[in-house]
Parts: structure tokens; C-alpha cells; sequence
């Protein structure tokens, strides 16, 4: 496995949300605003046009000018990657040349989604994607918005391609993520792990993972980084007592489809990104309701985590 001082885009990076204005138009100046706005609060990386940022419902001309946006805002203070998976293998190529293009610095690319290619099918798209940039690539596992799960083998095999340099893996299973660093850790291959699941993101280090592309450091960075960085000084009492001082947060955000708890939340705290695009709705008042509640709970750390 790589050693953490060889990761390219640092262990916590933010999926970003998409900001929109009351029209439900891409509301670019705030993204530029809220790319700063989280470098500032100590993220390594952020990834744009992910599912956190809408994707689903973004146009290809949107997604282009959020790349251009952002990476203009944060120039080369930290890595910016671009979401570019589709469930078109050809159309993920284009996507991912025009992030090229535009100097982005590596690729976030999702499982085919619908489709529900088998294990090969899985394999061959993401190494036709692969060889048709020179972006360094994260494959992005979450069976349950694709409708299938890409197994330890087949990431096995796509981690030997020289420009996949990780997964986001968002299964929800420790037993999955262990299995990947098992056969990873056979070979000189050169492979990072990310949680796609902020409230695993503690058990997840503890198998193999470096970091997480995370949700919930749109609103606790600090802590998130805090807890990392514990657990690869050996503080892991620390580490633990952080992780459950932020798991009110982490169920909070998905207690409903993500983004719309941390866009309400984001309201909540004094940085509002606008509404959600349909087919998803704003939070309720009760899910608003959790939300303050778990804001309020994760105000001030234990002295025993600090």
C-alpha cells in the first residue's frame, strides 16, 4: 500500500455541494466562494460535481463551467477533482479529457449506474477511461446508488492500472474494504482507499483507508482532520473519542438522501448554497429539526479529545 506521505490528494477531501440560486441555476459565484470557504476550514482536496454536487442533474456544459469555476477560485492551493463518471463509458471519456483540458487535477469516476454491467464490464470501463487521460483516477464504489457492487477483485485489477491511483468505497462494508488492502497489500502495487462514508471513516483507517471523501466536513473539517491525523500519530483513544463526538452529525446527514441534509445545514450555519434540484425536495421540518440538534451536540469537543 502506499504510505501516506505518497497520497496525491491529501486524506480529507470534500465532495462538494452545487449552489443554486432561487431559479435553480448553478449559483457559480457561491461555489467559488464555498471552494475557498473550506480550503480555509483545512480540507486537502476537493471533489466537484460528485453526487454530494447534483450530478444527476447537471448539464455537461454546468459540470464544465464548476470545473473552470473552482479550480480558477483555489488556483493551486489544493487538488481539485472532477466528477466524470457516467453511465456511458464513451461519454465519461469526453467528460474526463475536457477536465483535463482545464487543468483539473484528477478524476472522480463513479460505477456505470443502471446499466449494472457485470465484474468485467466494470473492469473494461474503467480501464478504457483510464487510458484515454492522464488524470490520475478515483474509482468510486456505492452500490446503492449504481445498483452494483464492484468486488474486491475487480479493484484488485484496476488498481494495477498505472493512472488509478484509488476508490472511494462507499459499500458500507469493513469486511469489503479489508479484503481490497488484503490483496493490494500482496503487490508493489500503489493504491489508496478512501471512505465514502463519513461515519465509517474511523473503522475504515483501521483496514487499509488513508481518508475520506466526505459530507460532513462541508461543516466539521477541523474535527474530521483531527481525527485522521490521531489515528496515524497512534492517538487512536482520541481518534475514537472525536469519531463519536461527530457520529450525531454523520446520521444526521444521511438521515434522508444526500445533499439535502447538508444544504439545510449549511443554512443553518450561516452559509446558505440555495435549494435542491428536483426530483429531490428541501428537508423537512423535522429533519431540520435533527439537524440543529446535532449541530448543537457537536459544538464544543470533549478536553479528553483535544
Amino acid at each position: 500500500m502506499k504510505k501516506l506521505k505518497n497520497n496525491p490528494f491529501g486524506s480529507l477531501i470534500t465532495a462538494v455541494v452545487t449552489p443554486f440560486k432561487e431559479t435553480l441555476a448553478v449559483d457559480y459565484e457561491k461555489a467559488a466562494s464555498l471552494a475557498k470557504k473550506l480550503i480555509q476550514e483545512g480540507n486537502d482536496g476537493l471533489v466537484v460535481a460528485g453526487t454530494t454536487g447534483e450530478s444527476p442533474t447537471l448539464s455537461h456544459e454546468e459540470k464544465i463551467q464548476l470545473f473552470k469555476t473552482v479550480k480558477q477560485a483555489v488556483g493551486a492551493e489544493i487538488p481539485v477533482i472532477a466528477g466524470t463518471g457516467t453511465n456511458s463509458t464513451q461519454g465519461t471519456i469526453t467528460l474526463t479529457q475536457e477536465a483535463e483540458s482545464l487543468g483539473m487535477d484528477g478524476a472522480l469516476v463513479v460505477c456505470p449506474y443502471y446499466n449494472k454491467p457485470p465484474q468485467e464490464g466494470l473492469y473494461q470501463h474503467f480501464k478504457k477511461v483510464a487510458e484515454n487521460t492522464k488524470l490520475p483516477i478515483i474509482i468510486y464504489n456505492i452500490p446503492g446508488r449504481t445498483g452494483i457492487n464492484m468486488l474486491p477483485e475487480t479493484v484488485e485489477r484496476l488498481a494495477a492500472v498505472p493512472n488509478i491511483i484509488g476508490i472511494k468505497e462507499a459499500s458500507g462494508s469493513v469486511e469489503q474494504v479489508s479484503e481490497i488492502s488484503r490483496r493490494i497489500s500482496k503487490s508493489s502495487t500503489q493504491f489508496f482507499i478512501w471512505s465514502g462514508d463519513d461515519g465509517l471513516t474511523l473503522p475504515f483507517l483501521s483496514c487499509g483507508a488513508i481518508g475520506v471523501i466526505s459530507v460532513a466536513a462541508h461543516l466539521a473539517a477541523g474535527e474530521m482532520k483531527e481525527m485522521i491525523q490521531s489515528f496515524f500519530e497512534g492517538k487512536v483513544e482520541k481518534a475514537l473519542k472525536i469519531h463519536l463526538h461527530l457520529l450525531p452529525l454523520f446520521k444526521a446527514l444521511f438521515m434522508t438522501t444526500n445533499p439535502i441534509p447538508v444544504k439545510a445545514a449549511l443554512k443553518l450555519t450561516g452559509f446558505p448554497v440555495g435549494g435542491l434540484r428536483p426530483p429531490l425536495v428541501e428537508a423537512s421540518e423535522k429533519e431540520i429539526r435533527l439537524l440543529e440538534e446535532a449541530l448543537e451536540a457537536i459544538k464544543n469537543l470533549p478536553s479528553a479529545a483535544r
